[in-house]
């Protein structure tokens, strides 16, 4: 398996259980004008982000994986961009609930996309 693979799941294992676990901090970004209630969304995306991990560590899944992660890794972008506009995630224990911090992990969803894209690329077996 790949380093962006492996890295794409760390994270997505990681984030997908933080969503289950200390979903508040999760409903805090998500924009007002999303449909639903933010803790319906806060679970959806965390359920994303297991599926999308579970599918890249199994070498026959692992391109499916790599295309639900980029999606994924899209669909969310929005929140962070809303978070970054509302000035900063305010459940987050300080310097992350800044706007500073907020601006600062916009660029860096974009790694992570490429390593999605990647994943998704990858021969089979790779």
């Amino acid at each position: 398996m790949s380093g962006s693979a492996w890295s794409v799941a760390a994270i997505f294992t990681t984030a997908g259980i933080a969503h289950l676990v200390v979903p508040k901090f999760f409903d805090s970004i998500v924009p007002s004008w999303m449909p639903g209630s933010p803790r319906t969304t806060t679970y959806v995306s965390g359920a994303f982000e297991l599926v999308s991990a579970a599918l890249i560590v199994n070498p026959s899944t692992r391109r499916i994986g790599g295309w639900l992660a980029l999606a994924t890794f899209i669909g969310i972008y929005p929140a962070n961009i809303w978070a970054a506009l509302q000035g900063g995630v305010k459940d987050a224990p300080p310097p992350l609930n800044s706007a500073a911090a907020a601006w600062g992990r916009l660029p860096l969803q974009f790694p992570m996309m490429w390593m999605a894209w990647k994943i998704a690329h990858e021969r089979k077996g790779a």
